[in-house]
């Protein structure tokens, strides 16, 4: 299984792609959290862990990470998370 590596930044309906949104504005939200993400990684089935590293071009936030083993693409777990937020 290869590690991936989410930040809440990746599913904020107010951020651009460019600013950091990896998600369609569809799928994304406002004010995503970490514990947010990782409880939609865990209703999903993942073993999520929260890591305190902020995103490297957001790292004035301190909003965190989430690290989960997935099989498939960065894509599809985006995704997967997207419509459990």
């Amino acid at each position: 299984m290869a590690q991936r590596v989410l930040y809440p930044c990746y599913f904020d309906e107010k951020l651009t792609r460019k600013e950091g949104r990896r998600v369609a504005r569809g799928l994304a939200v406002g004010n995503p959290t970490a514990s947010a993400v990782m409880r939609a990684a865990r209703a999903l089935g993942l073993k999520p862990i929260l890591e305190t590293k902020p995103h490297p071009a957001r790292w004035f936030t301190g909003e965190g990470r989430i690290a989960v083993e997935f099989d498939g693409s960065k894509e599809e777990l985006l995704k997967k998370i997207a419509e459990n937020l």
